[in-house]
């Protein structure tokens, strides 16, 4: 288990914090823990590349980790009726849809890697909540533009799955 690994199981860990400050109406705190668990996404990055720690378990784990931060916060939000549920929906579906072409193409010994888009939307996201949370003006707008660059990224990893299929049917 690498630094990179780690940090990333840390954030995957202290998420539940920032679900109970929501609940205890703590929102400053819910949002200063919710951009530092964000920065810790660049973070282990960072670590991974700099010390030569990219690993198979980090490609996996750590897209999971920005998935597991953002839709629990959102699925909250949506709960206390701050976030429209609809784009909430569609992220989940979008990652489920994702995630199934992953496990596919990693039994094929094949790692899909972010696209731009997909780390876009993952930042559009990531600006969203904390706006969402302090219930700031523009918010609602800023996560429908995380779900047209969600939307865009899910098509992109299934044309990617498209074209692995191709080339494992050759």
């Amino acid at each position: 288990m690498n630094l990179a690994n780690r940090v990333t199981l840390a954030r995957i860990a202290l998420i539940p914090l920032v679900i109970v400050f929501l609940f205890l109406g703590l929102n400053g705190l819910a949002v200063i823990f919710f951009i530092l668990l964000s920065l810790s996404d660049y973070l282990d990055g960072h670590i991974a590349r700099r010390y030569n720690q990219i690993s198979d378990a980090g490609k996996i784990l750590d897209p999971l980790a920005d998935k597991i931060l953002v839709l629990s916060v959102l699925i909250t939000l949506a709960w206390q009726g701050k976030a429209d549920p609809i784009p909430v929906i569609l992220f989940l579906a979008r990652d489920e849809i994702v995630s199934g072409i992953r496990i596919s193409a990693a039994k094929s010994q094949k790692i899909l890697h972010a696209s731009p888009i997909a780390k876009a939307k993952t930042v559009t996201q990531m600006i969203a909540v904390p706006l969402l949370i302090l219930d700031l003006p523009y918010a609602g707008w800023v996560l429908w533009l995380a779900v047209v660059f969600s939307l865009l990224s899910g098509g992109i990893y299934l044309w990617q799955s498209k074209i692995l299929k191709l080339l494992r049917s050759s």
